[in-house]
């Protein structure tokens, strides 16, 4: 693994540099991860700027596949063996690549915490619902086992869980999927932490349960000035409730900015072949596949990995992989940029 500790700051929208600005809690520069044995390596995340400041929402949105997920065990430094990160991950400007047995584990325990995108594989059928919530609080020495049941039942009442003493009783399958989902976000609430990853924390659930979950998750790191970065493949999710979106395809990020403008005006073909092919929440279209199938990163050719499903390819897309630049108010990477972004304008897509 690679460590450096430079230390460049966060724009608003996840990148890097405002001089004498304080550092963000979380920054990630030219962070890669490579998997396989050592004469045969692959990527599956390359090249990889983002940042999440305290009290920012981060979305990270792209197809299965592209790397998301991995790029949150990275930040962790919960990657598997045989599967290794590289570049720049930083807490508060200290490089968690260069962390310390006693540090990470400080790290995992007090500073981040991780929403799972399946409660039910997360948690163990075996033990109950208090043991869940209050083993890493008490293990740790953050909060005595009374404390943590205590705050645990707070924290339960506040998101909307009902008989919250009584809950901690039961075992993971006797609730329900928004339940045992609510006790996700209770447990990585419970010591208080600065970052929260949340992967997909809605993808098992129904509509209305994923609202609701969505709602008390953005509630809760508001009010407590908590980071967030929000991973999901549903762009429409992640822009209701981020501040600014990074878009990956094939292990990297071609597209990042304020949620807003990236939803309503996206630059690059893959982000607005992802609001074409959405179906529209109020009015009845015919929906615009997305052609072919999604690559990995060490599939990608010397060009632009998305070069095979986009109709604005050129010979110079396939040769000459694009790199993250500035345009207008976020950055994109594709060489046409520029040329087809009037053909890019929601009318066109939708």
């Amino acid at each position: 693994m690679t460590e450096n500790t430079s230390n460049s700051t966060p724009q608003s929208y996840g990148t890097a540099t405002t001089a004498g600005a304080p550092p963000a809690l979380l920054r990630m520069q030219a962070v890669g991860v490579t998997a396989g044995p050592r004469h045969d390596r692959k990527a599956i995340v390359r090249d990889v700027d983002l940042a999440v400041g305290a009290g920012e929402s981060v979305g990270l949105v792209g197809e299965s596949g592209s790397g998301k997920s991995m790029l949150v065990k990275a930040a962790m430094r919960l990657l598997p063996s045989r599967v290794d990160a590289s570049g720049d991950i930083s807490f508060e400007g200290r490089p968690v690549l260069g962390f310390s047995r006693r540090e990470l584990s400080a790290y995992r325990s007090r500073d981040v915490a991780l929403i799972h995108q399946d409660p039910r594989a997360a948690t163990n059928p075996l033990r109950t619902v208090g043991d869940f919530l209050t083993e890493q609080v008490v293990a740790t020495g953050q909060l005595t086992r009374r404390e943590a049941a205590e705050k645990a039942c707070a924290l339960m009442e506040e998101v909307g869980v009902t008989e919250p003493g009584h809950r901690l009783t039961q075992y993971p399958h006797e609730l329900s999927g928004g339940l045992l989902q609510r006790m996700m976000i209770v447990a990585a609430l419970l010591p208080s932490p600065k970052l929260l990853f949340a992967d997909e924390p809605t993808t098992a659930l129904d509509v209305t349960v994923q609202s609701e979950v969505m709602a008390i998750i953005k509630e809760r790191t508001a009010q407590d000035n908590v980071g967030l970065l929000f991973i999901s493949h549903d762009l429409d999710l992640a822009a209701a409730v981020t501040d600014s979106l990074a878009v990956m395809y094939a292990g990297t990020v071609v597209e990042r900015g304020a949620t807003n403008r990236v939803y309503s005006r996206p630059r690059h073909p893959y982000t607005a072949a992802l609001l074409a092919c959405r179906p529209s929440p109020t009015a009845v279209a015919r929906l615009t596949p997305i052609p072919g199938r999604p690559v990995a990163a060490f599939e990608a050719g010397p060009g632009c990995a998305f070069a095979d499903r986009c109709r604005f390819t050129t010979d110079q897309c396939r040769i000459q992989r694009p790199h993250l630049r500035p345009l207008e108010d976020r950055m994109v990477a594709c060489h046409r940029a520029e040329e087809i972004a009037d053909a890019l304008e929601p009318a066109e897509v939708s």
